[in-house]
Parts: structure tokens; sequence; C-alpha cells
């Protein structure tokens, strides 16, 4: 298929894909007249890629889990090295629901002392 047609069926724009596989994740082939030409199996891997920067994952952090796909496996989250990368991920979310809640922990600290007379509402309270 061209690229307009994978780009329609992922619903990403040409240049996405363009994008993807100037870094590597995709590859397209040439016909004849120079179009990019695109495999069934690569609309699979731009909805992995897609799927994955929807929820915070970098290009970068996408390479296994296609690697993984284009090695035959159903998931591309199947192989050690693609949760390899689900683990940091989440390590780094935990990180930052941590910094968080200390950040929001030391601004109602700070509105206490600023006004002691207010009270925080039971759905804001820590």
């Amino acid at each position: 298929m061209r690229i307009g047609e994978l780009a329609r069926r992922a619903g990403v724009s040409a240049r996405a894909l363009r994008y993807y596989e100037q870094q590597g994740l995709i590859t397209a082939r040439r016909s004849a007249g120079g179009y990019r030409e695109y495999e069934e199996t690569d609309l699979r891997l731009v909805s992995e890629i897609r799927s994955l920067l929807a929820v915070g994952f970098t290009l970068e952090d996408a390479r296994p889990f296609v690697a993984c796909l284009r090695a035959g496996h159903a998931l591309g989250g199947s192989c050690p090295e693609s949760v390899a990368v689900y683990q940091r991920k989440l390590a780094e979310i935990d990180d930052e629901i941590r910094t968080l809640l200390t950040r929001r922990a030391e601004v109602a600290a700070q509105l206490t002392i600023a006004c002691p007379g207010c009270v925080l509402r039971k759905a804001e309270k820590p």
C-alpha cells in the first residue's frame, strides 16, 4: 500500500510515517515510479508506535516493541527488551507520582500557613 493509504488506515499523517521511516522504525520499499510502498505488517507497527506514544513513551522507547513485532511475536510487549522498557517507564511514573504528592503536600502546607481559616475540601486532601 502507498503512504497515503497507510496514513489513512493508521490514523496518522504521511509526514509522521516519513519521520518513523527516518528514525528506522518502519521501512518503505520503493515502487518503480519511486513511490513509498508499505506492507500490511507496517500498519501493525505504526499502530504499536502510536499506542505507545499515546501513553507517554518516546519513539526510542518504541524500538524494542517494533523489533519484537518484526520478530514475529503477536504482542510488541512480549519480548524481554520490551518488558524492560515497561518496567523502566513504570519506575519513572512512580517517581513522578511521588514528586507530585510531595509538591502537593508542600503547597497544602503553605496554604494552611497563609490562610489558617481555609479548609481544604475533602477531594483536595492528600
